[in-house]
């Protein structure tokens, strides 16, 4: 299988560029915020938790995530491989993944960075925000919060790949398709 994590600030290009990865390698899209947002929008007890930590910046707490990702993962088993979107982002949550893919069989091919700084971060969320009406993408604190929340959390995630000799960096600035390319420059050598 082919099991990628898709790593990025909020607003670098995940969503785009998994769509794209999708289409080329048949994968299963897992993006934690979708996931988190379709139990929003069935006002599950779930959703009505994550809602109130993701309109204050927060994060949801990992077993909730895991579990879900689990029951993805069960629901998709005869998938030719998985793109995590937004997940994992502490060394905690990979450990929990890799523990996770073991216990089916599988592991993480490789972890691809979508570089992007903080400026251009902010200008995009603030669009998306006007376009898609998300409450937490209208908050210039909250955007800012955010991303400095992804920062200090995740740098430690990156060295974790990193550690495993499957963390690459992709410049996330430039046209769809240039990102793309990039991106499958790093899949195809994989």
């Amino acid at each position: 299988m082919l099991n990628i994590v898709l790593f990025g600030p909020p607003g670098a290009g995940k969503g785009t560029q998994s769509q794209n990865l999708i289409q080329k390698y048949q994968l299963v899209h897992l993006s934690t915020g979708d996931i988190l947002r379709g139990e929003i929008s069935h006002a599950t007890p779930l959703g009505l938790a994550a809602k109130k930590l993701m309109d204050q910046g927060l994060l949801v707490p990992d077993e909730v995530v895991i579990g879900m990702i689990s029951n993805k993962l069960d629901q998709n088993s005869d998938a030719k491989g998985f793109i995590f979107d937004g997940f994992p982002r502490t060394v905690a949550q990979a450990e929990a993944l890799d523990q996770l893919l073991a216990s089916k069989g599988d592991a993480i091919s490789a972890m691809i960075a979508l570089e992007v700084d903080e400026v251009e971060l902010q200008k995009r969320l603030w669009m998306r925000g006007k376009d898609s009406g998300r409450p937490d993408d209208q908050n210039p604190e909250i955007i800012k919060k955010r991303i400095q929340e992804y920062t200090s959390k995740t740098t430690q995630v990156a060295n974790y790949y990193q550690s495993q000799q499957k963390f690459y960096a992709v410049k996330g600035v430039g046209s769809i398709d240039e990102i793309f390319g990039n991106i499958v420059k790093v899949i195809d050598q994989l």
